[in-house]
C-alpha cells in the first residue's frame, strides 16, 4: 500500500482572488481534504475516530510553502502523507500538484495534537499506531 493518499481538486471560481489566484487560505481547506482522504486511504474513516474512540486531531501548527499561482478552473492534486508520529502527535505532509503541467504548486505540513472533546490530549489509541507509522513513529512507554 502506498504510503500516500491522493485527493482531486478543482479550482472553483469563489476560491480565486481578483487577480484571479486562488486565495492563500483555500490551501489550508484543501490540505484537510487531504488529511481525511488519508486516513480513508489507511483503512478508517475521520468520523470513525471521532466517534468511536473519542480522538480530535486539533490542529496545533500549519504552513504552506507557496510556489506557483493555482487559478480558477484548474485540476490539481492533493497528495497527503504522515511525516511524523508520536503518542500524542501527528505531523502530515502535503504536496499540491498541478494535473495540466505536474507542476509543484505548494507544499505544507499541519501538526496536531490528538485530543479528546474536552480538549485535553491523550495518547493515539493502539488500533490506529500501525495505520500512522512512521520511521519516527515513538511508542508508550510500558
Amino acid at each position: 500500500m502506498k504510503d500516500y493518499a491522493d485527493a482531486t481538486i478543482r479550482v472553483r471560481y469563489a476560491e480565486t482572488d481578483q487577480m484571479g489566484v486562488v486565495y492563500y487560505g483555500n490551501y489550508f481547506t484543501w490540505f484537510e481534504v487531504g488529511r481525511v482522504e488519508l486516513c480513508r486511504h489507511l483503512g478508517f474513516t475521520y468520523k470513525q475516530m471521532e466517534i468511536e474512540d473519542d480522538c480530535l486531531m486539533v490542529v496545533a501548527e500549519a504552513s504552506c510553502r507557496y510556489k506557483r499561482p493555482a487559478r480558477f478552473d484548474d485540476l490539481l492534486t492533493v497528495r497527503t502523507r504522515v511525516v511524523e508520529s508520536h503518542r500524542r502527535t501527528l505531523r502530515f505532509g502535503y504536496e499540491i500538484i498541478h494535473q495540466g503541467s505536474g507542476e509543484l504548486i505548494a507544499t505544507g505540513e499541519t501538526l496536531h495534537v490528538v485530543c479528546d472533546r474536552q480538549g485535553r490530549p491523550k495518547s493515539i489509541p493502539e488500533k490506529y499506531l500501525k495505520y500512522f507509522h512512521t520511521g519516527t513513529h515513538k511508542h508508550p512507554a510500558p
